[in-house]
């Protein structure tokens, strides 16, 4: 199924709120809610086209995940509290997506599944052993591995979303974060992401912090 489209998204809402018998009449609004915040005039990256990325991204890798249902509602969670002058927008949002949850009547398991996804995004980092964490978190960065001229959008964005910030503290600020992922052994977690992605996205980013320096 192609989550581009609104009627896409929304069938597939549904469906996880039948599967868990969850309150349909209030889950449309808590959809209505988080639609709308991820379509804020302000939000040039962290935006509904950014779920839509994750959600296409994991859909290629549903079939390897042990609990689907809660990459999904972390993916709709993970930045519904976003302020890019915070430094908890990742905890904030757990605990929002905890309160909506609780009141959709969703079980503690999945709750708390969909918490720990969500708080993982602060460092993106997962144990050998947290095949759902790892895939979660491959999505998250998919765009970092995008074509160079999707990526230069995505930096575009990012920029835009950072506009309190002048120009050589985002500069150095950027160039720091960019800096510290390429220290990594590798980006990504899973065997499809490293092999179709790793290698562009390693690219991007030092065409990118190239471009910081300038």
């Amino acid at each position: 199924m192609s989550y581009v489209d609104g009627l896409g998204l929304k069938l597939t809402w549904d469906a996880l709120l039948e599967q868990f018998s969850a309150d349909r009449k209030l889950g449309k609004k808590v959809l209505f809610n988080l639609v709308t915040t991820y379509c804020h005039p302000q939000r040039y990256y962290h935006n509904l086209g950014h779920i839509q990325l994750l959600l296409e991204t994991l859909d290629q890798m549903k079939s390897l995940t042990r609990d689907f249902p809660a990459i999904y509602l972390a993916t709709w969670f993970h930045d519904a509290i976003y302020d890019p002058t915070a430094h908890d927008n990742e905890e904030k949002s757990a605990e929002y997506a905890g309160e909506v949850l609780t009141t959709l009547n969703f079980p503690a398991s999945t709750i708390a599944a969909t918490q720990t996804l969500i708080l993982r995004t602060k460092r993106h980092e997962a144990a050998a052993d947290e095949l759902d964490i790892q895939i979660f978190l491959d999505a998250d960065w998919a765009i970092l591995g995008a074509e160079p001229s999707e990526y230069q959008f995505y930096t575009q964005a990012i920029r835009r979303e950072f506009v309190a910030f002048s120009e050589a503290d985002y500069r150095r600020g950027r160039t720091q974060f960019l800096e510290g992922i390429l220290q990594r052994d590798r980006l990504y977690f899973t065997p499809p992401m490293l092999e179709q992605r790793e290698a562009t996205a390693r690219r991007n980013l030092e065409q990118e912090i190239q471009t910081l320096s300038r």
